[in-house]
């Protein structure tokens, strides 16, 4: 009652009147700001569903390229893997998982990839010596029959078959030296060789610096340039996208687990089999160069070093790297290269960028080679004096 009797105090008498509100004429829209923002929606919408393939246009927007652009746009939705994916990633994952095992009985396996015989088995033989039960070796050899100088290479032959450079017959030969080399439960570490590598350290320095990695040697980077990303083709599709397509050496050192997938997969490998060849689409593919490193850039792009312990010189900028002669092998020489603890790929597009990354060893920053390639038979006597295991 006592806020009803309230609400009566006063009359129409003692309240103000307020004055009325001013008539306004109604306000003109911003066109000019709706119009932006839709013009600028558009623009976004556009990009995201036509994506710029060259650079020129992105930088009439932005004086960083594409990159800010595409860092404004929603990630693109991922793809459905097909079954054969599926089950192989399946398959990857539980090796990937299975923890490697170090034992006593650890071994490491040299294997060769050579046409005949090996010129430097002297130079192996004394590397080797004192150390059995610690290494296995293997020799593929796809034109004549080896002659051998160590006992070492007696009777470790594995059948063999033709490889010509370029084709997927020299992928089908690395598979295969791994194949044999995988019967053997001990070997632990996978090497892949040729016949004008050279070892650059004692026996007890490459086994420690292999057996106690936590990664593979895998050779690995992006070249956007014709020799590089101008290989691929796009019959790889859709399991092998142009953005994953990767170069390196094909000189690997690999873990057990690693060489595991590598024999184990088919999918992948069928890609680079049917489309990666010289001459199909009128590109120069090789596929040794791309089938190992694209394939754990997509699978285990963390477990690798991206480089390669095995040392090549690309200075002259040939199809061919610098071969060695006699006159060339110096105390100097082997010390540079052992002193090396950067890692540096050059493209092959007209910018030739130079990517250079530090040698990690388990994280600490170390000497990148172990082994180097490529030296003329007649090196082997002024080898052995200077390395003298």
């Amino acid at each position: 009652m006592k806020g009803a009797q309230a609400w009566r105090l006063g009359s129409m008498g003692d309240m103000q009147i307020l004055p009325g509100s001013r008539h306004r004429p109604p306000s003109k829209r911003p066109i000019w700001i709706i119009f932006l923002v839709s013009l600028v929606s558009l623009f976004l919408v556009c990009a995201y569903i036509y994506p710029p393939h060259g650079n020129a246009a992105c930088y009439m927007f932005s004086s960083r390229g594409c990159k800010v652009l595409t860092n404004w746009l929603p990630p693109a939705p991922a793809r459905e893997l097909t079954d054969e994916e599926i089950a192989s990633h399946v398959v990857f994952r539980d090796i990937l998982n299975t923890p490697s095992v170090q034992s006593e009985n650890s071994k490491i396996a040299f294997m060769f990839l050579t046409p005949s015989s090996l010129p430097f088995e002297k130079l192996w033989d004394m590397f080797f010596r004192g150390h059995e039960g610690k290494f296995s070796v293997y020799v593929h050899a796809s034109k004549e029959k080896p002659v051998h100088v160590s006992h070492y290479f007696l009777n470790r032959e594995i059948r063999s078959d033709e490889v010509v450079w370029g084709k997927i017959s020299m992928v089908d030969a690395e598979r295969r030296l791994l194949a044999h080399a995988l019967k053997d439960p001990d070997n632990q570490h996978f090497v892949l060789l040729s016949e004008s590598c050279v070892p650059l350290h004692n026996f007890d320095y490459v086994y420690n610096y292999l057996m106690h990695a936590n990664m593979s040697f895998v050779d690995c980077f992006m070249d956007p340039g014709p020799h590089g990303n101008g290989r691929y083709s796009e019959h790889m599709l859709p399991e092998v996208e142009k953005k994953d397509f990767r170069k390196g050496a094909q000189w690997f050192s690999m873990r057990r687990q690693h060489a595991l997938i590598v024999l184990s997969d088919s999918l992948y490998y069928s890609r680079f089999r049917d489309y990666c060849k010289p001459g199909l689409d009128g590109k120069n593919c090789i596929a040794d160069e791309h089938y190992v490193p694209t394939f754990f850039h997509m699978i285990d792009p963390g477990g690798i070093a991206n480089w390669s312990v095995t040392h090549v010189d690309w200075s002259e900028r040939k199809w061919h790297p610098k071969s060695y002669r006699a006159q060339d092998v110096t105390y100097e020489l082997l010390k540079n290269i052992t002193s090396i603890d950067l890692s540096v790929h050059v493209t092959s597009d007209e910018k030739s960028e130079v990517q250079v990354q530090p040698c990690l060893w388990n994280g600490l920053r170390r000497p990148c080679y172990l082994f180097a390639r490529k030296f003329y038979p007649e090196t082997v006597d002024k080898l052995m004096m200077l390395l003298n295991f």
